[in-house]
């Protein structure tokens, strides 16, 4: 089946790879296996899929103060742990795909990784090459969500696939406190902002829907659900402007 989307950005939290109902820390093989086959049944599809990593299973900005660390170590830290989160990905996927993976940091890294340099990027997309990119954009005081909007911005990406745990969507409410939460299939960026719907951080958000960034909020736990999106289904929530 031919996929609405010629290009897209997953955005795969660290707390996704290490699995577990509390996020857990470092990375669960099996999880990490069934997120490499998720990945690849997109891109067997046709899709050009650029992959943005956390690091949060490994160190999170907000433990800064418990541990006596200043936040710009912190979050430096965590840049580190998405490094660290794209690697044994890319160690994975390159087990499992006969294409290319290539890890492309916001940090220098040479050693083991490519520089993210925009043009480079969207020229191995076009060649059908799978991008894990890592790092954030290379600068403290920002979360995974900052980079994953930008990236999908810089490398002309069709949508954004952002991947939550356990979550399904959006909701008016916390689902896990309120029962009768309600999830929404679509959703403008307006109505989220009026509505004081926290999907990620204001600023990433904000930048999305001035740019009018198409993104579907859906969860990573679901089997197959990336692949549907592609195909057409509107699983999960799509926000628009």
């Amino acid at each position: 089946m031919a996929s609405r989307y010629k290009r897209v950005v997953l955005k795969l939290s660290g707390e996704a790879l290490a699995g577990g109902d509390d996020g857990g820390w470092g990375v669960d093989p099996a999880v990490l296996d069934r997120l490499a086959d998720e990945v690849l049944t997109v891109h067997d599809l046709g899709v050009e899929v650029a992959v943005v990593v956390g690091g949060g299973n490994y160190f999170r900005g907000r433990m800064a103060d418990t541990w006596g660390i200043g936040r710009a170590e912190a979050d430096n830290i965590g840049m580190l742990g998405t490094v660290m989160n794209a690697l044994m990905l890319r160690g994975v996927l390159t087990a499992k795909a006969k294409t290319e993976i290539r890890v492309m940091t916001a940090i220098g890294i040479q050693s083991v990784a490519e520089p993210f340099i925009r043009l480079r990027a969207m020229a191995h997309l076009s060649r059908g090459y799978i991008v894990i990119l890592a790092g954030g954009i290379g600068q403290p005081y920002v979360t995974t969500d900052y980079p994953a909007v930008q990236r999908a911005l810089e490398l002309e990406a069709d949508a954004l696939l952002v991947a939550k745990r356990g979550v399904d969507g959006v909701y008016d409410s916390d689902p896990k406190i309120n029962p009768d939460a309600c999830r929404y299939t679509d959703l403008t960026y307006d109505e989220a902002i009026r509505k004081g719907i926290s999907i990620m951080d204001a600023a990433a958000f904000v930048l999305a829907g001035e740019q009018g960034l198409v993104m579907h909020v859906f969860d990573i736990d679901g089997h197959g659900v990336m692949q549907r999106i592609c195909e057409g289904e509107d699983l999960g929530t799509i926000v628009h402007r």
